[in-house]
């Protein structure tokens, strides 16, 4: 059986003009997904199918992908495992160990005036003024530094002694500044007064027996000591002289070494130590009460606190026991911040994704794609797919085209 042309043209011009539709047809089709991207106007009336179905359902898409992201991707629990993996130990501890060691490069660099300045405030205030109404307060108490006071006074006190060298530095500032021969010579004429001369003058005489009554009551002591008193208003510099001269011959300074160099509050008996110690602590408790918050702001204000601050700053930054101690403790932050939110993780979860708004975002960020860039994206997402589509139709009308040739062969 021959075919003729009209035969031929009947066979294949059915899968073919098939083939074109089918291929076509889709590709238009899915190109008016996108395009036109904006509404088009003939006569003033606007054209159906303008814009294209996703320009003109922009809107309803975002929020259809923010459900479908929300609902199915990003929920609590995918959050919760997102978040657990990301806030692992060593994450956290390499986090916390950086922010550390770039808050002390921080304070190095141009920050450090600002920096010491604020603490200079901080010490200042907390010096001057937290300080003392705290003293006042712990004052306050019957312990206030009961123990550091009893140890200090046990451990110091008690078991101080002046060595040679301190005892005769000692002596001889008593002799030379706090007992001169002026202020021996003033002393004895302050003590003898007429009252304590006739005092001592009727008591010599009442209680003294042989020799000695004899010489009281015969010579008396009144007109010596008269005598002396006047020598030593009259004659002050000859007084002086005989004065330097009685304490060198009796060697006051040898003794008041030794005395000095010999004294011990060991030596002193148990119950007087415990005075004193008792004392020592009521003292110091009295005078925090009354006038601790005035010496501490007065200390406060007698101190550079910013060139404080940045002698702070400057140790802190060359300490090698602050750098050798980041790592420390940045494990042991990462440690406490673990514990908290392996307890209240899915709390935070479920708390923060409301404050994040992620939907929102998702769809500001879909609204505010142009078509353009939407088709652009899509098709990159999904061009090997939408391009089968558009085979397959050009396949499909190509074989309902070879059906309907074959029928229509069949009937001519």
């Amino acid at each position: 059986m021959t075919l003729t042309w009209s035969d031929s043209l009947l066979l294949l011009g059915p899968p073919i003009v098939g083939g074109v539709i089918g291929y076509f047809t889709n590709d238009i089709a899915i190109k008016m997904l996108f395009r036109p991207y904006r509404p088009l106007y003939l006569f003033g009336r606007k054209l159906p199918f303008t814009p294209g179905l996703i320009p003109s359902n922009q809107e309803r898409l975002a929020n259809r992908i923010a459900d479908t992201i929300m609902g199915s991707l990003l929920t609590p629990e995918a959050l919760q495992t997102l978040a657990k993996r990301l806030l692992q130990t060593e994450r956290i501890q390499s986090a916390i160990d950086w922010l550390l060691r770039l808050a002390l490069d921080q304070i190095q660099v141009e920050t450090q005036d600002k920096t010491a300045r604020i603490l200079g405030n901080i010490l200042k205030d907390l010096f001057g003024q937290s300080l003392p109404r705290l003293l006042k307060i712990w004052a306050r108490q019957e312990d206030f530094l009961e123990a550091q006071l009893n140890q200090i006074f046990d451990q110091v006190l008690l078991e101080f002694q002046l060595t040679d060298e301190q005892a005769n530095q000692l002596s001889q500032w008593m002799l030379q500044g706090v007992l001169p021969p002026d202020a021996i010579r003033q002393l004895i004429v302050d003590f003898l007064t007429d009252r304590n001369i006739q005092v001592i003058d009727e008591a010599f005489r009442e209680k003294t027996s042989g020799t000695y009554w004899v010489v009281a009551n015969l010579f008396g002591l009144r007109n010596s000591l008269i005598r002396l008193r006047t020598f030593c208003l009259d004659e002050r510099e000859a007084s002086n002289l005989r004065i330097a001269e009685l304490v060198t011959a009796l060697g006051v300074q040898v003794r008041l070494k030794e005395w000095l160099q010999n004294f011990s509050l060991q030596n002193l008996p148990v119950s007087t130590v415990r005075q004193l110690r008792r004392t020592l602590r009521e003292t110091v408790r009295t005078y925090a009460q009354t006038h601790g918050a005035e010496l501490l702001q007065g200390l406060s204000e007698s101190i550079n606190w910013q060139e404080l601050a940045i002698q702070l700053l400057n140790r802190l930054q060359k300490s090698p026991i602050i750098s050798s101690s980041l790592g420390l403790v940045s494990e042991e932050l990462a440690l406490i911040l673990e514990r908290y939110l392996e307890r209240d993780l899915e709390k935070i979860v479920t708390q923060a994704i409301p404050i994040l708004d992620i939907d929102q975002v998702i769809i500001d960020r879909v609204m505010a794609t142009s078509p353009r860039d939407l088709e652009a994206n899509i098709q990159g997402i999904v061009r090997n797919e939408l391009q089968a589509i558009v085979n397959l139709g050009g396949i499909l009308g190509f074989t309902i085209g070879c059906f309907q040739g074959i029928v229509l062969f069949l009937q001519s």
